[in-house]
Order: C-alpha cells, then sequence, then structure tokens
C-alpha cells in the first residue's frame, strides 16, 4: 500500500497511479501480492508533522512494514525492492506501506519506528509525481518477482 499526505485533485496523475496500482494488483495475485492500494490523508493544517504521522499510522495495516520515502533514504535499485517485497512476503508479512510526507517531510517519531527508508534519488520530487513514481516502481517490482520482461536490464 502507499499512504501518503494530501489528495490528488485533477490531472492526469490519479489516473496514473490508479493504473499503476490496478495493474501491480492483477499480476501479483499469482505470487501472493493480493493488492495495492493508495490511502491519502489530509492534515488541514499544512506542516504538522505529528498530525500527519498520526493520521498516516491509522490507515496502516497491522504488522505491515513501514518504508518511509525521504530524500536522505537509501537509493535501491528496482531489483532490490521486487527483493525486498519478496522477501517480506516469504516471511509471512501480512503488508508493506509505503509513507509519503507532507511537504515539511517525516516526524522523527515516525522516522524512529520505520523499517525500511528509501530515496528516489536526491533530488526533491512534487507529491503527485512521487505517488505515480511509486505506483509504478511497485508494478515493476512485482513483475520482476513474476519473471516478466516489462524490466529489462
Amino acid at each position: 500500500m502507499i499512504a501518503a499526505v494530501g489528495r490528488l485533485r485533477g490531472g492526469s496523475e490519479p489516473e496514473l497511479c490508479a493504473d499503476y496500482l490496478r495493474r501491480a494488483g492483477q499480476v501479483g495475485r499469482a505470487i501472493g501480492i493480493q493488492s495495492v492500494v493508495l490511502h491519502e490523508v489530509e492534515a488541514r493544517v499544512a506542516g504538522d508533522r505529528e498530525r500527519e504521522a498520526d493520521l498516516l499510522q491509522a490507515v496502516l495495516p497491522a504488522g505491515a512494514k513501514r518504508v518511509l520515502l525521504d530524500e536522505r533514504g537509501e537509493n535501491w535499485p528496482s531489483e532490490v525492492l521486487a527483493q525486498k517485497l519478496g522477501a517480506w512476503r516469504d516471511q509471512g508479512c501480512a503488508a508493506a506501506a509505503f509513507l509519503i510526507g507532507g511537504p515539511d517531510g517525516h516526524g522523527e517519531a515516525l522516522r524512529a519506528g520505520a523499517d525500511e527508508i528509501l530515496a528516489f534519488g536526491a533530488q526533491t520530487w512534487p507529491h503527485r509525481l512521487m505517488r505515480v513514481m511509486l505506483a509504478e516502481q511497485l508494478y515493476r517490482a512485482v513483475t520482476i518477482l513474476c519473471g516478466s520482461p516489462y524490466h529489462r536490464q
């Protein structure tokens, strides 16, 4: 799942994100990945990282692996993301949750409770685009696990 602060409204990003998540869910069923969904939360007060963390945590499935997206995190090639998803599945992990914070990032308490911190490079990406890029990478990871030719090296 993707849990993100803020809501996508208008433009092409909501459609692109939904398409990649739908495709990931369809392909993933064959390998034990039930669905990939997006939960959006809205803090009402921009920059209240504690409130944002509470809202994000409220939508997380019990026992989910928590992967925070942060420019200071590790850069994983697509293959590593696939390996991690496969390992978590094989270890009996019920869910993986990828958390996209608000404009001011994640608070320290949420960072401290993360299982992993993932970066999509050192650049700062718009939240609208980050959702689409993450959804595509989750779809790509699922196709790698399935042995699909979608991913080429």
